[in-house]
């Protein structure tokens, strides 16, 4: 793991809090907004675990939210969210609704129940924990997290995998703007640079070697994984004065970033999901915010790929060995 440069906390505004469980390989990344941020989400894959999406309709009467949580454990790790409700309204933070405050904290799962103990799950306190850890100071990429888990390449049956992980980069742009991205890697695909077209990683033989997988896929079919039993999870963090449909539009030009880097990507067996939240501030457009995200997401995939160390016997990129 190393420290990343280009963040999600460059967004002002933004704080990010870890927990996990390194023994039993699962964990969840929260995002705190303590003053609030527009938010909107696209959910593209078909197999997806949420909380809180339908607030983010543009035509629903939220209109900012408190933190995001990305999880892994599959559902079971949904509650984690109610530890970060618990944090924040400990603190007052939350839509007041005159006899008490009430955050608001949508919320997205990846599915890690293969890697480590299925039995064990983000929870509650595992939530609580990740938003008492939340600051504003650089954190590490790779087996972080709600990347803790993540593996990729499953397409080709589980023990071809490759470690996933959590990545995350960001961009400027005129008067000021701050566009960020942050992304668990959990993906059935491959990952793939789009600067020069080179796969980093995805599935591949005892001795290491990357294997081609769509042509291995076309060749051996693609029955040798378990359905619904990935996703990448991530969220867009800017600084533009948007409404609630402009970030909505922001989410979904954001998975672009996804579809440049992960092969195949938005599957049957993916609950592909990204939300984009702003704090304001900051003149904008949707366009130029939108292929930042795109390219900031990008870039966030291949930091958590390329940072993420081996464990449980399975190969990762950042370390030239495979731990037990």
């Amino acid at each position: 793991m190393h420290l990343t440069q280009g963040s999600l906390i460059d967004v002002p505004g933004v704080k990010v809090g870890h927990a996990a469980d390194p023994l039993n390989q699962t964990g969840c990344s929260v995002v705190l907004f303590e003053n609030g941020a527009v938010c909107g989400v696209d959910v593209r894959g078909a197999a997806p675990g949420t909380r809180e999406t339908d607030l983010l309709n543009p035509t629903n009467l939220i209109e900012q939210v408190h933190a995001v949580v990305l999880s892994g454990g599959s559902a079971f790790g949904l509650d984690a969210a109610s530890g970060v409700m618990q944090w924040l309204e400990q603190r007052h933070i939350g839509f007041d609704v005159g006899v008490a405050v009430v955050p608001i904290v949508p919320a997205a799962v990846l599915f890690d129940l293969t890697f480590g103990d299925p039995a064990v799950r983000p929870d509650a306190a595992m939530g609580y924990r990740a938003a008492d850890a939340a600051s504003e100071k650089p954190f590490a990429s790779g087996n972080t997290g709600a990347g803790t888990g993540a593996t990729i390449g499953k397409m080709a049956g589980l023990e071809k995998a490759m470690k996933g992980g959590l990545g995350t980069a960001s961009a400027t742009g005129p008067d000021g703007l701050i566009v960020a991205a942050m992304v668990a890697v959990n993906a059935v695909g491959e990952i793939r640079d789009p600067q020069t077209g080179q796969t980093l990683a995805g599935a591949c033989d005892a001795q290491g070697n990357l294997l081609d997988l769509p042509a291995y896929v076309l060749s051996n079919g693609d029955n040798r994984f378990s359905a619904a039993t990935n996703t990448t999870i991530g969220i867009i963090c800017c600084n533009a004065s948007f409404t609630k449909s402009q970030m909505q539009k922001v989410a979904q030009m954001a998975h672009d970033g996804l579809a440049r880097t992960i092969y195949p990507v938005h599957t049957l067996s993916d609950g592909d999901t990204l939300f984009a939240a702003t704090t304001g501030g900051v003149n904008a457009t949707v366009n130029i915010v939108g292929m930042l995200a795109a390219e900031v997401m990008a870039a966030a995939v291949l930091d958590g790929v390329r940072s993420a160390c081996s464990a449980h016997g399975v190969r990762g990129v950042g370390c030239s060995h495979v731990a037990d």
